[in-house]
Parts: C-alpha cells; sequence; structure tokens
C-alpha cells in the first residue's frame, strides 16, 4: 500500500497591536459653551527605561486647547496635579517605569467665550528625559450656544376651611433650557367669589383679580416657587378654577404647550374647601 502522506501546517499567533504610548476617550465630541466633558487618558511606556516626570499632555489642533476650555480636575495625579504648560494641559504622574501604564480623567469646562467650530485633540506621554510622539485624537465641535430657553408653568393648590375658607397656591416656574432665562412673569387669575389675601412672589395688579409672579432669572434646569393666597369667606359654595400663564420670558420659549396650568378648588360653605 502506497504510503499516506502527512502534512502539518503551523498554527501561528495572531499578532497583537502594540500598545499606544498615549490613548484617549471622550465623553462627547458635541460641547457647548459652560458645558463640563471628560476625557480619559492613558499612558505606556514602552521603553526600557524609566521616564522621570512623566505627563500627560493635552493639546488642540488649530486652536489651542487652552483658549477652549479650563480644567476643573484630573485623577491619579501626584502633588502637582494637573496644569497648563505653553498651549497644552498636562497631568503629573512622577517617574514611570518601563512597560508602565497610568491613567487619568480630565474634568473640563468649555469657556464661556469659545467661539463655534471644532479642533482636533491631540495627546502626548512627555516626561523630562524622554518625550513620545504627539498623536491625534477626535475631533471636538463646540457649538453655538442655545437660544432658547423652554420656561414650565406649574399650579398647585390647598384649601383650608373655616369662618374665612382660604386657598392657598404655588406657582412653579421650571426652566427646561437649554439657555437660561431671564425676564419671566407668569399672570395668575384667580375667579370672581374670591379675594386676594397675600403673596409672596407674586403681587396683585391693581384691584383686578390677577396677580403678577414674578422670576428674575433662572438657570437651566432650574426651578422657583411663588405663592399667594385668597380668601372665599364663609359663604363659598361652588368650584373656583384659577389659571396661571407665562406672558413674557427671554430668550424665546420654544414649547408654549407647558406655558399655562389651572386648579380646580371646591367649597361647600366655607367650612369644607378642598383642592
Amino acid at each position: 500500500m502506497a504510503a499516506l502522506a502527512t502534512t502539518f501546517f503551523a498554527i501561528v499567533p495572531a499578532a497583537q497591536a502594540d500598545t499606544p504610548t498615549s490613548a484617549v476617550s471622550v465623553s462627547a465630541t458635541t460641547v457647548l459653551p459652560g458645558q463640563t466633558f471628560t476625557i480619559t487618558q492613558t499612558i505606556h511606556n514602552d521603553r526600557d527605561f524609566t521616564v522621570t516626570f512623566a505627563k500627560g499632555a493635552i493639546y488642540g489642533n488649530p486652536t489651542a486647547i487652552t483658549d477652549v476650555v479650563d480644567v476643573v480636575s484630573c485623577t491619579n495625579t501626584t502633588a502637582v496635579g494637573c496644569f497648563q504648560a505653553g498651549s497644552s494641559y498636562r497631568a503629573a504622574f512622577g517617574d514611570l517605569e518601563a512597560g508602565g501604564t497610568k491613567t487619568t480623567v480630565w474634568t473640563l469646562r468649555v469657556k464661556d467665550t469659545a467661539a463655534p467650530g471644532q479642533f482636533t485633540l491631540q495627546h502626548q506621554f512627555v516626561g523630562d528625559n524622554y518625550s513620545f510622539e504627539t498623536l491625534d485624537g477626535p475631533v471636538i465641535t463646540v457649538g453655538q450656544p442655545s437660544t432658547q430657553a423652554d420656561v414650565k408653568v406649574a399650579l398647585a393648590a390647598t384649601g383650608h376651611g373655616g369662618l374665612n375658607a382660604r386657598i392657598d397656591y404655588t406657582v412653579t416656574v421650571t426652566n427646561n433650557g437649554p439657555a437660561t432665562a431671564t425676564g419671566i412673569r407668569v399672570v395668575a387669575t384667580y375667579p370672581s367669589g374670591l379675594s386676594f389675601a397675600s403673596g409672596t412672589g407674586c403681587a396683585r395688579v391693581g384691584t383686578t383679580r390677577s396677580v403678577n409672579c414674578d422670576v428674575a432669572s433662572l438657570a437651566s434646569g432650574a426651578s422657583a416657587t411663588a405663592k399667594f393666597s385668597v380668601n372665599g369667606g364663609l359663604l363659598a359654595l361652588g368650584t373656583y378654577t384659577t389659571t396661571a400663564q407665562r406672558t413674557a420670558s427671554s430668550p424665546t420659549d420654544p414649547n408654549p404647550a407647558n406655558d399655562s396650568a389651572a386648579k380646580s378648588c371646591s367649597a361647600l360653605t366655607g367650612l369644607i374647601v378642598t383642592c
């Protein structure tokens, strides 16, 4: 019988990519003035000697990163911490041995004066006795500051029975953003049969049944409350519906659907008032 030929194939392990001397990841690649975001940077010493006073450096190209953002903090550094060096920011790790790796998380805040546009985030492992190549990271886009602020209005009420039935109203104004809202006015109107008693943050308009509730300024995501009370008297009877309506704010409110609210309360004589 003919001999069977046996062929052996050598299995070659897949090549592993070299660990980069600096690597970054960002929490957001589109940011707005005043916004905070993070950059995670890892440096790796692939030399066969210790790099002294090792630092992670970040730059911007063509716009200097120091012109766009301020450093809030950086983690896992020596007492030197993070600092500005020319047109870069640097995080100090101390000496880094051969094969060593260090990671920092930069927390950065976009300057209020940052101009809209794009820059390439660049990064580098820098030491006192050796510096590695500068590498390109992602493109960061600084967006145009928003010119709208969505103001939401809510109205709550609590009834109090007695010889002079009272209803306490709370107007809550919330700025859903994205911009800061200023000059906010909410006008609340209560029905006939009720009389104005007092207000905190709300003032009666002349002898009318309307009150102005004003908020000078409200940051994005913030809320403010104002209160007023009305009396119904001992003979109060029936259902009383009060409304609250945003009548002014700046900049433009893009969502009129949440600009108003209403609340109804019922009185069974002034002794029993429910809302």
